[in-house]
């Protein structure tokens, strides 16, 4: 593959006799890696693990499989898992992903938080920040708000309030240039110092989000010490922090001069490229309460969202209840007020109020698993590529009419309304495929 001039000169400077092997990786294919989703109750076995990774395997997953659509697996190449691993927040802390489409990293957060605590994952563009709300929606966590904003104005709201921030900086995209051919032609010599301008002007904001003690995980899909040793050191000399080292797995590397963060290069691990350093705040931890919101359900919608529940779900959902014109959601407990902010998914989406009853989403139908529902019905992979494509499904005993989980392979993919013998589609139309 081309690679730019002044790329090869740089590279051959810092990496010296090993620059040989490092360009040889660009000739071949790109490393392609999932992980397993532990929020899902339909575990399975799976071949070829990523070593000392909780849910890490290589190989790819079709987008079509009955894995992908209930949200049991995600995929993301392995350098990228590297970041969620390191961060690995604890049950109960309020987190952040700051630039987070297409939704690798906040799946990895909701892995570790287990539907405790908060999770606000962030993305700029509203046209990624859709594809975000599929994929989070898709791997079925409770505690997650998507919002659309920019950092300063997510600071106004959020002022010292994260235990966790992980910003996966935009950058110079040098550790997807095998994967994205196309990110070559945009690189050029300066490039890089430029990205590094605009990494700073965010983590401006961002460290106003960090409570005292927090974390900050800073990681970059680049090579250039521009952008990464040279963003960290800036962020040592302008706020009281520590860098936190880093174990070393998998072939990972020391960052340069700075041993405590961690290179990922593709002629020594196993995957593509992408920095990363963690850092604390050294103040003094405070404890922060923030009120919860406050439901605004009419006494009409608090019955029919009372009756659905108690006839169909067997757990207690915790969190607020708001709607949003007819769509009701459950919004996690010490959220602020977000009035002023952008907001993408507020929350999980529970269903919708229509004439005197109340709609199920396939949002609650993921978030959900066999054992939290009253009733549901299993259908096989025939079934399942028959339904995904949009069709009613065929029962083979009589049921009592109703809503009831799809259910395949032990994980739910929404809900769907049984008559008689017949299992009525409710599959979203934007979301069907033919297999």
């Amino acid at each position: 593959m081309y690679l730019p001039e002044k790329f090869i000169e740089k590279y051959g400077y810092l990496l010296g006799d090993e620059v040989d092997e490092f360009l040889a990786t660009f000739e071949r294919d790109p490393v392609s890696a999932y992980r397993l989703n532990p929020l899902k109750s339909g575990q399975k076995i799976f071949l070829d693990a990523i070593p000392e990774t909780p849910w890490g395997y290589y190989g790819k997953v079709s987008g079509k499989s009955a894995e992908h659509v209930t949200g049991l697996v995600y995929s993301q190449e392995p350098a990228a898992q590297m970041v969620g691993q390191v961060a690995a927040p604890e049950k109960g802390m309020r987190v952040l992903d700051l630039a987070a489409a297409p939704g690798g990293k906040s799946t990895h957060l909701l892995s570790y938080l287990q539907n405790t605590g908060l999770l606000v994952s962030n993305e700029i563009s509203t046209k990624r920040s859709k594809i975000l709300v599929e994929n989070i929606e898709r791997f079925g966590a409770r505690n997650v708000v998507v919002t659309n904003e920019s950092a300063d104005r997510l600071a106004r709201v959020f002022e010292a309030y994260f235990d966790v921030i992980v910003f996966d900086g935009p950058c110079s995209g040098e550790g997807m240039f095998r994967k994205d051919h196309q990110a070559t032609q945009y690189w050029h010599e300066s490039y890089p110092a430029e990205c590094a301008d605009l990494q700073k002007s965010i983590l401006r904001d961002a460290m106003k989000m960090l409570t005292p003690g927090g974390r900050l995980v800073y990681s970059t899909c680049t090579w250039a010490p521009e952008e990464n040793e040279e963003v960290v050191k800036w962020l040592l000399a302008e706020y009281d922090m520590e860098l936190i080292d880093i174990p070393k797995l998998n072939g990972m590397l020391e960052g340069i001069d700075m041993p405590e963060a961690a290179r990922m290069y593709p002629h020594h691990f196993k995957g593509e490229g992408q920095f990363v350093a963690h850092l604390r705040d050294r103040r003094k931890p405070e404890s922060k309460k923030v009120k919860s919101p406050k439901s605004n359900l009419t006494r009409e919608q608090v019955q029919l969202w009372q009756d659905f529940a108690q006839k169909h779900i067997k757990i207690q959902l915790s969190g607020t209840l708001q709607t949003f014109g007819d769509n009701l959601y459950l919004l996690p407990k010490e959220l602020p007020d977000m009035k002023g902010i952008k907001i993408a998914r507020n929350g999980l989406f529970l269903g919708t109020f229509k004439k005197k009853r109340f709609e199920p989403s396939f949002a609650l139908g993921l978030a959900l698993s066999p054992d939290d529902v009253e009733q549901f019905v299993k259908i096989d992979i025939e079934q399942f590529e028959f339904y995904v494509a949009g069709n009613t499904i065929n029962l083979s005993e009589n049921l009592p009419n109703g809503w009831y989980q799809v259910v395949i392979e032990g994980n739910g993919m929404g809900f769907g309304k049984v008559v008689g013998r017949t299992l009525k589609n409710y599959f979203p139309k934007g979301l069907r495929f033919n297999v």
